[in-house]
């Protein structure tokens, strides 16, 4: 699969098309930087840096660095760029995990703003009416109603800026929404993924009229424009986000809900949802204390559930403390990455029998973070063979680090969560940093714009378990927030901030970003070379999916000495030929930082800084 060009920023645009219909301008109406958007996936420099997938997004966050913002406001302000240039993603419209690393105190906070299950949902939620059976996946329950959660969005975005902000919610909009009125220039990924959604978006009239003027997708270097979404930001700015959960958008959200503007020619069934307004009024977004562990020196600082992120990032973590990666990598990589990827394995064997929202669930956060249920769990990696796939998960109840205690039963089902979200990564002048994992589950999410408001609503629902069990800890319940595998992570050194990623990729966040520290802490690799380095991701499943690159260099290896089987991922039932989509930024002791994107996945990300040289 070739990769595809990400847009370079409204103002870089090439290869111009004038278009008239629909909401799409010439190029010369895009939005103009006091900087122009740099794509590129490293930079090196001081005062502050920005990692995200877009140009857009990441000249967005410098602009408010350099302008004497910090932290906090660029990241709202990369967010909300992020929702008009990658609405696919992310958005008003959904929710997300926000960690953030104080400099003043030295602590880390986060703010969990998943969305929620409205009040009313029923536990046969996702079955059909009609037949008694589950709806189909794809496209059927992804396109609908029933899917969308209570956003949780807006509301992270003026609780961050309240508590550690230092720009009003209506200043960190206003680069977003110039961009929303001007317009971003289309690129070929932007294209395509409106063509593999032509029919859900067909399916509904203010989808079409925004995303498939003259009902074909955008054409490459045109300008879209999205004056509905300028116009909310506005209004959200104006006044605050009572203005998205309660009053006229509230009841417009919900209504769209409950009704879905469809199409009448529309083929899809698109289930009607349970949401009311006060499902929106009663939305809160969770102050939370961060997952840690420390690994080989470092402070590994992650999202507690509802993101099993956290949980399993650390876990694995601890399980891999015992062995002598770093050595072993330096004589035997294939040999140390069979130790990652059994580590992965049993980490999420725990994640599924364990992890769901603590409001509901009594997760064994403590337990499953402890060094000693991690040395247990390590006593179960056979260093010379891979375990048979699933294995058991752990029992949190009775561990004291041996190797002779039994498993509990396994807790089985398919992963459904889908891999296209975006993630961001800022730091500022003064030391403050923030990893921001934000999305709208399906690429499109529901695929439903609610009409005259210019965003799409999620369909994170669908990252609830599809068949409801009373012993599954991710089964749909009323006002219950899905499982999430969302992981920003902020690692410490001394107390001082050492590294900061996250990234896209559903289940498969979590071993992008186990793999990135390894690569950097363990390998010795570069972090810009610890992000580009290929991936492989085992989540207790018979066959690794793994990028053909990693499969090429290391399967033949880990397949003969160790038994491990691979699928390439692109191939059918594995999504992207891609594995994830980084962002990163390291801190070096002279007050210097290295921002890394993607060079090539996704078609590549920008990375940026506010001053190249002191």
């Amino acid at each position: 699969m070739p990769h595809l060009g990400r847009r370079v920023g409204a103002i870089t645009a090439a290869l111009a098309m004038s278009v008239t219909s629909g909401a799409i301008m010439s190029p010369a109406s895009a939005h103009k930087w006091d900087d122009e958007p740099e794509k590129k996936a490293t930079a090196t420099g001081y005062g502050g840096a920005v990692s995200t997938v877009d140009a857009d997004a990441s000249a967005a966050a410098i602009t408010v660095l350099r302008k004497g913002g910090n932290a906090v406001d660029a990241a709202v302000a990369a967010a909300a760029t992020l929702g008009v240039t990658e609405p696919y993603s992310a958005g008003i419209g959904g929710g997300g995990y926000f960690v953030y690393y104080d400099a003043k105190s030295g602590e880390v906070h986060t703010l969990d703003g998943r969305e929620t299950a409205p009040a009313a949902v029923p536990n046969d939620a996702f079955i059909d009416p009609a037949t008694g059976k589950p709806y189909n996946f794809s496209p059927e329950l992804v396109t609908s109603g029933v899917s969308v959660g209570v956003p949780g969005t807006a509301a992270t975005w003026e609780r961050a800026l309240k508590r550690w902000g230092s720009l009003s919610l209506g200043d960190a909009l206003k680069p977003a929404t110039e961009v929303a009125d001007n317009g971003f220039t289309v690129d070929s990924t932007f294209n395509l993924q409106t063509e593999e959604n032509r029919v859900r978006f067909s399916a509904f009239p203010s989808t079409s009229e925004l995303y498939l003027p003259g009902g074909a997708a955008p054409a490459v270097g045109s300008v879209l424009k999205n004056p509905d979404l300028a116009d909310t930001y506005r209004l959200l700015g104006d006044e605050g986000t009572d203005a998205f959960y309660k009053g006229p958008l509230a009841e417009e959200i919900a209504a769209t809900v409950q009704q879905p503007p469809k199409t009448a020619d529309t083929a899809l069934p698109v289930p009607k949802g349970f949401m009311t307004t006060k499902d929106l009024a009663k939305y809160k977004v969770l102050n939370q204390d961060p997952t840690h562990v420390s690994y080989r020196g470092y402070d590994v600082y992650g999202m507690a559930p509802s993101s099993s992120g956290g949980t399993t990032v650390g876990e694995a973590l601890n399980i891999l403390a015992p062995f002598e990666l770093p050595d072993l990598a330096a004589t035997d990589r294939p040999a140390a990455l069979h130790h990652y990827l059994e580590a992965t394995a049993l980490a999420f064997a725990d994640r599924a029998k364990y992890v769901g929202d603590p409001k509901f669930v009594d997760v064994p956060t403590e337990a499953l973070l402890d060094d000693v249920f991690g040395k247990e769990r390590a006593c179960k990696i056979d260093p010379l063979k891979a375990a048979s796939k699933p294995v058991k998960a752990g029992d949190v109840e009775n561990y004291d680090g041996t190797c002779d205690v039994a498993p509990a039963a396994a807790s089985e089902g398919p992963d459904t969560e889908n891999i296209n979200t975006t993630n961001l990564t800022v730091s500022d002048k003064w030391g403050n940093v923030v990893e921001y994992t934000l999305t709208i589950e399906q690429t499109g999410g529901s695929g439903i714009v609610v009409p005259g408001r210019g965003f799409i609503l999620n369909n994170e629902l669908t990252d609830f378990s599809t068949v409801y069990d009373e012993a599954d800890p991710n089964r749909i319940q009323p006002g219950k927030r899905p499982r999430s595998s969302m992981s920003p992570t902020i690692v410490l050194k001394d107390g001082d901030p050492f590294l900061a990623l996250g990234s896209p990729g559903g289940s498969t966040i979590i071993t992008t970003v186990l793999q990135t520290l390894i690569n950097r802490i363990d390998f010795g690799m570069s972090v810009e070379e610890a992000v580009a380095a290929p991936r492989a991701t085992q989540r207790n499943t018979a066959s690794v999916i793994a990028e053909q690159a990693f499969i090429d260099q290391y399967g033949t290896d880990l397949k003969s000495q160790y038994g491990h089987t691979f699928t390439a991922a692109g191939t059918p039932g594995t999504s992207a030929a891609e594995i994830g989509a980084a962002t990163a930024i390291e801190f070096h002791g002279d007050g210097r930082v290295t921002a890394v994107a993607e060079p090539e996945r996704r078609g590549g990300g920008s990375a940026m800084v506010v001053k190249p040289a002191r």
